[in-house]
Order: structure tokens, then sequence, then C-alpha cells
């Protein structure tokens, strides 16, 4: 990976990480038409790189974070069942992650989703975050294990189900991303270090570079996606995932017929 490179995982991240559009399905998709995809380090990389866009979280919320501690419990009861099913099927994703298939058919699934999930919730009246609500959130969040499926994207519409209005249901899924990007940073950078794998010194400051770039974006992309979706809903991000869906099928068996040929 060159710093180029670098640089476009990073916006990517930082745009697509809080957006229902799946920030890993994107990674591997750009990973991937930049032949890198396998690459131990690009893996680490778009792993790492997501604490610089949970950053954006923090600072754009600041004041969120001093509530009642009751705020800390509901995270970690929503954060629950993506440790545990991280745990148990972790060989079964990383299997997934280098697969562009898996992640078109993902977007294309959730590309429909998205187009009529505003018709069947609406925009709720809920605003308060109960201890079931969180665990159910955190169950739709574990669908994100699949590639293409996005984080975001399954715990709004998580919420939604449970009549929370638009902007809580978000509001709520970027606080639960800290917890869950962070453990998932922390597994696999151990997972690295106990498998022997060092960086070098030109890797450490492209993880340096990732996590700036992802942390700018990724305030901008919030903010911008908050204001959109308050007012407009989710439609314009379902047709999106459904033409990159069809897109990355066309280019992928194109690639092929080539190698055939």
């Amino acid at each position: 990976m060159d710093t180029l490179q670098a640089i476009v995982l990073a916006i990517i991240e930082g745009l697509t990480e809080f957006l229902p559009v799946s920030s890993t399905g994107h990674m591997i998709i750009a990973s991937s038409f930049f032949g890198i995809a396998g690459d131990d380090f690009t893996k680490l990389f778009t792993i790492v790189i997501q604490l610089g866009t949970i950053m954006s979280v923090v600072v754009l919320y600041f004041k969120r974070f001093f509530q009642s501690m009751d705020f800390y419990y509901k995270l970690f009861v929503a954060f629950l069942p993506a440790v545990f099913l991280g745990l148990l099927l972790s060989d079964f994703i990383d299997s997934l992650l280098e697969n562009p298939i898996t992640v078109a058919i993902s977007l294309i699934i959730g590309g429909f989703i998205l187009l009529k999930v505003d018709d069947w919730f609406g925009d709720g009246e809920q605003t308060e975050i109960s201890y079931l609500t969180a665990l159910k959130i955190g169950f739709f969040q574990c669908l994100a294990m699949i590639p293409g499926v996005s984080r975001s994207g399954a715990s709004i519409v998580g919420g939604m189900s449970q009549k929370l209005s638009r902007t809580v249901a978000a509001e709520f899924s970027f606080f639960l991303a800290i917890p869950t990007m962070l453990g998932a940073t922390v597994k696999k950078s151990y997972d690295y270090y106990e498998a022997g794998f060092q960086l070098s010194s030109e890797q450490v400051n492209l993880l340096i570079i990732g996590n700036i770039v992802g942390f700018i974006v990724a305030l901008i992309a919030i903010k911008s996606f908050i204001t959109y979706l308050s007012k407009h809903g989710f439609k314009i991000f379902g047709y999106y995932r459904i033409i990159a869906g069809i897109a990355v099928l066309l280019i992928h068996f194109f690639i092929q017929e080539l190698t055939v040929i």
C-alpha cells in the first residue's frame, strides 16, 4: 500500500462508516481495485483507521458523553451481541472479507430494504431507548458481520423497528460504533501481534495518515447525514446501494471473462 492508496481508503472509510452503505464493503471493493485486498497490512489498516472515524463521534457529541451512567449501560447492553457473535464467528467472517460477490449481493438486498424502510416504520416518535431496545439494536448490528450489510444501516433500521425516530436511531448507532469498532480494532491488532506481524515505520505512518484523514472526512459526513436523514429518509441510499451492487457484479464478471480469454 502506498500513501495515495491509504488516503483514498481513509476517505472512503470516513465517508461510508456512518452512512447506511457499508464501509467494509466499499473498502473491500476499493482495495480489490488496487490489488491489495489480500495483503495482511491492508486488512489491519481497514480496521485500525476506524479509530479516527469514531473519534469524530466523540468530538461532535462531546457533551452527550457526560450524561448519566445509564447512557453507558445501554451502550454496553447493545454491544454485547457483537462481542459474543464476533468471537464465535470470527473465522467465518474473515473468510468473507475478500469476496466482492458477497459485498455486491449484500449491497443490493440492503438497498431494496432501505427503499422500503421509511414506509415500514416511518419517522417514529420514541426518543427514549430502553435496555430491551438497546439489546435488539445490538442484534441488528450483528447483521453487519456480513460484508456489505452496513453496521450503521443495520443498527439504524433496528432502532426504527422499535419506533425510534430516524435521528435518535442514527445517533445511537454512532455511539454504538465506539465500543464496537474499538473492540474490533483491539482484537484484530492483538491477533496480528500474536501472529508475529510487525509494522514498518512506513506502515505506521500510513496508519497515522489514515486515521487523520478518516477523522476529518467523518466529521463532515456525520453532520451532513443527520441533516439529510431527518428531512429525506433513506431512499437515496437504497438506490445507491442497488446501483453500486449491480456495478460490482458486472465488473467482477467482466474481469472474470477477460481472465478466461
